[in-house]
């Protein structure tokens, strides 16, 4: 499968990107993906390439290039709560530097880049996230509602922006949610909110999971969960965008 690292012109620099692409060649739908906050890493890079296998188009990212090529800080392969505290302790300060006038002018430029690489083909575009990620496509999407055909988040704190945000939305939407971060009663809100918005979406918690759920390399991995992810994103995308 092609897979290549680019650079992606902002206005703020180069933001080095990881891409995979179907095999054969020829143009297919777009996905733009929002890592977590740990980054691009081989966990990343193997979702990408897997929904390339699908038929799609991926640019991943690097978030947080302001401060450096990915991976932006040394992280283990395998992220256990012993090392959790110690890798939050670097990554909330780029978190907080990250302002909604980074996102908005970043998205702009990473949707301005895809739509225009050889391997993608015309028409509307989908944005996936994860984590921080997730806030960070809902942004993506509201910002580009002509542009922007489907947002999936997952385990992200979507709801932060309130509903300013939602009514902003002509994406289709999927959100999956980590139980250790949304009760019933959060999620009943939430959707009431997402209903008022006249949006077309779903939006559930995965049983049994924490934050953090689709991740492999994580303590908070839940096989189950990262398939039901892809139960539910692979049918979004099939749905919104051109055939790949």
């Amino acid at each position: 499968m092609p897979t290549k690292m680019l650079q992606i012109p902002t206005a703020d620099g180069q933001a080095d990107a990881f891409a995979a692409f179907p095999d054969g060649g020829g143009r297919h739908p777009g996905v733009l993906m929002y890592a977590d906050g740990f980054g691009i890493r081989p966990v990343l890079r193997e979702m990408a390439r897997e929904l390339a296998e699908h038929g799609y188009s991926v640019l991943v990212p690097n978030l947080f290039y302001r401060h450096g090529p990915a991976p932006v800080i040394e992280l283990p392969e395998y992220i256990g709560e012993e090392v959790r505290p110690a890798v939050f302790a670097q990554l909330m300060p780029l978190i907080e530097a990250h302002t909604a006038e980074r996102v908005l002018s970043d998205a702009d430029a990473y949707l301005r880049f895809l739509t225009t690489q050889p391997e993608v083909g015309a028409g509307p575009v989908a944005v996936t996230g994860y984590c921080i990620g997730g806030l960070l496509a809902m942004r993506t999407a509201a910002a580009h509602p002509g542009q922007v055909a489907s947002v999936a988040a997952f385990h992200g704190p979507v709801g932060v922006d309130g509903p300013d945000l939602f009514s902003k939305l002509t994406a289709e939407i999927h959100l999956g949610h980590a139980e250790g971060d949304m009760t019933p009663e959060a999620l009943g809100e939430l959707n009431q909110a997402l209903d008022a918005a006249g949006v077309s979406y779903t939006s559930e918690i995965y049983p049994g999971t924490v934050h953090g759920f689709t991740m492999s390399d994580t303590d908070a991995f839940d096989p189950a969960a990262l398939q039901r992810h892809w139960d539910r994103l692979l049918p979004l995308l099939r749905r919104t965008l051109a055939n790949g």
